[in-house]
């Protein structure tokens, strides 16, 4: 019996013999030489072939470290399809899988996929091909992290110390750190220096990703105290494109000797150093060396030093500063390590501004009489600087100076007057004092003038307002010749000023006589007479009084008629003498005539005779 090798052999040879009975093609396969994916995504290595043999074998392998390769997955031809196995997918989940085509899909790439893969094909007669592609797994680190040096470094060390430690976690491939200060990127070495150089470590995670560490170490100087450090890592990405992850900035806690020392007033002053008296004052001291040191403040008192307060905050405040506080004051930063010419004592002069309360040569009441002249007021201001002086009444500057004079007064100079000073130089320091000015006198009066209520003169029966006002010290009585007036009260016009009004109606009478008001103090009195001129008597009052008179005389006759006709009734002689002489009874006839009346008849004429008894034609007998 022959050996397996030879059997096998025996069937290589056949199989070559066959292929070569005819002239046969040979089969050929490609695939991309390199893909790159970020972790956790999808890809789909294709495996095309050039030829289309009738029949033929797909098979994928993963190379490993070592160069083993391992089956993963397989598949042929069936029909219009290809029937696809997974050998081997090595624990990974989810598992490798074959498309359509054959082309190996791998779902959810890690750093672990990162491999060769090989795809032979093999057809047979045509031969067998295969082709390897490479996979590259971009991972992108997480946040970048800084450790600084939370100590104090002195810049006096003349050796490089160590600033901070950047940290970049789990990326793949291994990320790149950089440093930088203030914007700009540190150029350090990677070897011991004086002057600066960094250190860097890497490690590789159970993960298969990479951290990478690297300590940043400088010689600081004083201007690095303001100065912001931060470090960068830089990170790879398919496609040939780079990301970049900063950490946050930081600042260093330097020692480093005082150079110079400013010391100033930090409360509200002025530009020479004024300040008002009664503020709290503060004075301020800052040195430019670090960590904050003691601070010394004094005073000068005859070329000697007066201590006053030592602290760390480098402040001294002066409450309720008096004028007796000005002078001399210095500051001494207490620092040893400082150099021998530099300047650690500073002082200032503190002036204090004041202003005494102001002093009229005046009571707050100042009586003058009216026209009266030659009246001076003065101001007396002390304080420092000088100040200066003005008048004003009723915020109109009157006058500049201490001195104010007050000629040929009238009632509208009283009032109140107050003087100001104030010192231009320290803002704020003013003050102020007033008095009342009274003017004493006889009244003035102001009458309103009237007008015809329509036309150019008055009309009997128009109603109109008399008003009447007056000013004066004491305070003037007004009064009317006519009753009816207002209580006097003060008027709109103006300020000192009282005023009553009487309301009246026109008649001649009045006109004539007018009406008269008054204003009186004790001082004097003043009078004004208001008159009406001509009064013309309205129209619609004529036709009234005739009417009037018309009634009245038609009263009057009926009453005398009445009286007669009672007379007559009361004389029964007269009424025999009619029935004597009167006709038969017969039915009495209405007449219009009065020749039908013998009543009325008498009346007119007498009796028959012509006459009354005893001879006269008085009424006595006539009916």
């Amino acid at each position: 019996m022959e050996p397996p090798d030879a059997r096998a052999g025996l069937l290589w040879l056949a199989l070559l013999l066959a292929g070569h009975s005819g002239t046969q093609a040979e089969v050929h396969v490609s695939v991309p030489p390199l893909v790159d994916v970020s972790q956790g995504h999808q890809i789909t290595l294709n495996c095309i072939l050039r030829e289309h043999p009738e029949h033929y074998v797909l098979e994928w392998f993963l190379v490993d470290a070592s160069g083993s390769r391992h089956l993963l997955a397989s598949g042929e031809p069936q029909g219009s399809e290809l029937r696809s196995t997974i050998h081997n997918s090595r624990g990974r989940n989810p598992a490798y899988a074959l498309d359509s085509h054959g082309g190996l899909v791998i779902n959810d790439t890690q750093v672990g996929d990162e491999r060769d893969y090989v795809c032979v094909v093999k057809a047979g007669p045509m031969g067998t091909s295969e082709a390897t592609s490479r996979v590259r797994v971009f991972t992108t680190p997480e946040p970048t992290e800084v450790f600084p040096n939370k100590g104090t470094l002195s810049v006096l060390d003349e050796s490089a110390q160590e600033i901070a430690t950047c940290s970049s976690q789990n990326g793949n491939p291994v990320p790149n750190i950089t440093w930088y200060r203030n914007g700009q990127q540190l150029k350090v070495p990677m070897e011991l220096n004086t002057n600066g150089y960094m250190t860097s470590r890497t490690v590789r995670e159970a993960s298969g990703l990479y951290s990478l560490t690297s300590t940043l170490y400088l010689r600081l100087h004083k201007e690095d105290r303001d100065a912001r450090f931060y470090c960068s890592a830089q990170y790879k990405l398919p496609s040939g494109q780079e990301g970049h992850l900063d950490s946050p900035a930081f600042q260093l806690t330097l020692h480093y000797p005082t150079e110079h020392v400013e010391f100033w007033v930090g409360s509200p002053s002025t530009t020479e150093g004024w300040v008002r008296e009664g503020d709290a004052v503060q004075l301020l001291c800052q040195g430019d060396g670090s960590p904050s040191l003691e601070y010394s403040f004094f005073r000068l008192k005859n070329n000697q030093e007066e201590l006053l307060k030592v602290n760390l905050k480098g402040n001294l405040t002066l409450e309720g500063v008096h004028r007796d506080q000005s002078g001399t004051y210095g500051c001494r930063v207490e620092d040893y390590d400082a150099a021998e010419e530099a300047q650690l004592v500073k002082t200032l002069k503190l002036r204090v501004a004041y202003l005494d309360p102001l002093e009229l040569s005046v009571p707050e009441e100042l009586f003058v009489f009216l026209n009266s002249s030659d009246t001076v007021v003065h101001c007396s201001a002390r304080g420092l600087p000088a100040p200066t002086v003005r008048w004003t009444k009723d915020s109109v500057t009157l006058a500049y100076g201490p001195t104010l004079a007050l000629d040929a007064v009238t009632f509208d100079s009283a009032g109140s007057y107050t003087c100001e000073a104030s010192t231009p130089t320290v803002p704020l320091l003013s003050r102020t004092q007033s008095f009342q000015l009274v003017v004493q006198g006889t009244p003035e009066l102001k009458p309103n003038e009237i007008k015809p209520v329509s036309g150019n003169s008055w009309m009997e029966g128009d109603e109109v307002t008399l008003v009447c006002s007056a000013q004066g010290y004491p305070e003037p009585k007004l009064t009317w010749s006519q009753p009816g007036d207002t209580p006097a009260e003060p008027p709109f016009e103006g300020k000192g000023w009282m005023s009553s009004s009487l309301t009246v109606k026109v008649t001649s009478a009045l006109s004539r006589e007018g009406v008269s008001c008054e204003a009186s103090n004790v001082h004097g009195k003043r009078s004004h007479v208001f008159h009406f001129g001509s009064v013309a008597p309205q129209t619609a009052q004529a036709g009234v009084a005739v009417m009037a008179v018309a009634v009245s005389v038609g009263l009057l006759l009926l009453v005398v008629a009445a009286f007669y006709c009672m007379r007559r009734k009361g004389r029964p002689s007269c009424c025999r003498r009619k029935e004597k002489g009167a006709p038969p009874a017969r039915e009495p006839e209405l007449s219009h005539s009065g020749s039908d009346r013998p009543e009325q008849t008498g009346l007119l004429m007498g009796g028959p005779s012509g006459g009354g008894r005893g001879g006269g034609g008085g009424f006595g007998d006539e009916c």
